[in-house]
């Protein structure tokens, strides 16, 4: 009776990689193992105006922040409607999205935002989850409802001009293609900074991203790189058919936003791209994510709810989120959790999605100091190939105490209490998993003074070069669990 179910087991995932696109087609709340409200779609009139009805010329060299900033308002003036970007390569500064606006693009429109960074004022935002002062994002709006941004086309945020390099991420061809834009190096060489302001500002940041606050915020304006697309406080917005690329940092980081739907999207960044996140959905509720794929340089899809202090200070979990149908290749993580979690986060589903050659393929991470409670996430019905690492891992010590220094640090009879700082995970279900080729099959790594709780595995399939490996997790179950064909 084993064998046939893992063969079945194989069966659907064969069915679903050569099928995968048909799922998109069902219904997505279909089988949720939990209650939300179906996600509300944005409500756009029924007009339209073209961009090149306000002066804009697709020709790559024009700058069209004005025709943008005009089609924009006069459609808001009117109580909102639809602008049509047609055929043509639009060069622009920051666009800004007011309520009940769709930006849709022709297949043949290319977005590309200009690298002049007077168009991209500094300003007070929210940044790997902390209060902090960053750069305009090209695509912003702030307490917009019902917005959306639709069509076939592309939208590149010209983000090699903004990010670091490291030089063991690219062969010698590109290096020395890097190297000709000028910039400076890492004194020993190892780094490429657009800047001597990003420079000093990366050495006091060390791995982070939040720099000594003393230091002139126009010196180290490039360290201070937008985010490609920046929706706060929204409520039904629509993201659908559009290749987003090439972003200065993350790609798109809907925060605090309320029904949100993703649909049949493309976000591009090049293996390389420092911070190159694909989706950052941090703090929303409500949010559907289907038919997608991502190709990037950091975590592609990602859950977030705030960092530490400002994190629980917010207190907005991020809950409601239904992942469905969805595609990964490079990234550090196929679907992600953390490590900015403070506010918590509950209730997600990650369906028939696809991870393949990712670092690792579901991952979950935090540490001390954090605080927040990740419950209630079931992830089924994924499909994994050639994972770099794990293809599951929970790691409650991330930036912190390293892996082989972690027995030394467990029996220390003076571990922290438990209190609002301390990261909580509980009630985890993975099911239906097959992944052919990993470093590791499962790793997990919990707190001693709060171990994880109630996870379990059914019906999955490893072939890893390592198994399983669980630290701080009690209960923790498999049920039809197979790693290189022996069951655990």
């Amino acid at each position: 009776m084993e064998v046939h179910r893992l063969s079945l087991l194989a069966c659907a995932a064969l069915l679903a990689v050569s099928c995968g696109k048909q799922a998109s087609s069902e219904d997505p709340y279909s089988g949720l193992p939990f209650d939300m409200p179906r996600v509300e779609s944005p409500s756009i009139p029924a007009r339209s105006v073209v961009l090149t009805d306000f002066g804009a010329v697709g020709d790559g060299v024009t700058l069209n922040t004005e025709a943008f900033a005009k089609a924009i308002g006069q459609l808001s003036s009117l109580g909102g409607g639809t602008l049509v970007v047609p055929a043509g390569i639009w060069f622009t500064g920051p666009i800004g999205l007011e309520s009940h606006i769709e930006l849709n693009l022709d297949k043949d429109a290319v977005i590309v935002f200009s690298t002049d960074q007077d168009l991209y004022p500094i300003i007070d935002t929210n940044f790997e989850g902390l209060d902090v002062r960053r750069c305009l994002s090209p695509l912003h709006a702030e307490g917009a409802t019902d917005i959306a941004i639709t069509g076939m086309g592309v939208i590149d945020g010209n983000g090699d001009a903004w990010r670091e390099v490291k030089r063991r991420k690219v062969g010698d061809d590109l290096w020395k293609t890097i190297l000709k834009r000028g910039g400076v190096l890492a004194d020993d060489g190892s780094v490429w900074y657009p800047d001597e302001g990003y420079k000093v500002a990366r050495a006091t940041a060390g791995s982070l991203n939040y720099q000594d606050q003393s230091l002139d915020e126009q010196f180290v304006k490039t360290f201070l790189r937008p985010v490609l697309l920046s929706f706060r406080n929204c409520e039904r917005v629509l993201l659908e058919g559009v290749t987003f690329q090439n972003s200065p940092c993350w790609n798109l980081h809907p925060l605090w936003c309320k029904h949100l739907t993703v649909k049949d999207i493309t976000v591009r960044n090049p293996h390389y791209s420092t911070n190159g996140d694909g989706i950052d959905i941090e703090a929303c509720e409500n949010v559907l994510v289907t038919g997608s794929s991502f190709d990037v340089g950091d975590d592609a899809i990602c859950i977030k709810s705030g960092k530490d202090a400002d994190g629980r200070r917010h207190g907005i979990p991020c809950k409601n989120v239904i992942i469905k149908d969805c595609t990964v290749y490079h990234g550090h993580g196929g679907f992600v959790i953390g490590s900015e979690m403070s506010g918590g986060v509950e209730n997600m589903w990650v369906s028939g999605c696809r991870f393949l050659g990712t670092d690792v393929g579901l991952r979950f991470k935090s540490t001390r100091g954090r605080g927040g409670l990740v419950q209630g996430i079931w992830c089924d019905h994924i499909y994994m190939k050639d994972i770099v690492a794990e293809a599951i891992t929970f790691n409650l010590y991330y930036a912190g105490v390293a892996a082989t220094e972690r027995a030394e640090a467990d029996t220390d009879l003076s571990l922290p209490a438990v209190d609002e700082t301390t990261p909580e995970f509980r009630d985890f279900h993975f099911s239906d998993i097959v992944c052919s080729g990993a470093k590791q099959a499962i790793y997990v790594n919990g707190l001693p003074e709060l171990p994880l709780a109630g996870v379990s595995f059914r019906d999955c399939l490893f072939t890893a070069k390592k198994g399983v490996e669980v630290h701080n997790a009690q209960p923790i179950t498999f049920d039809n669990v197979i790693v290189n064909g022996k069951a655990l």
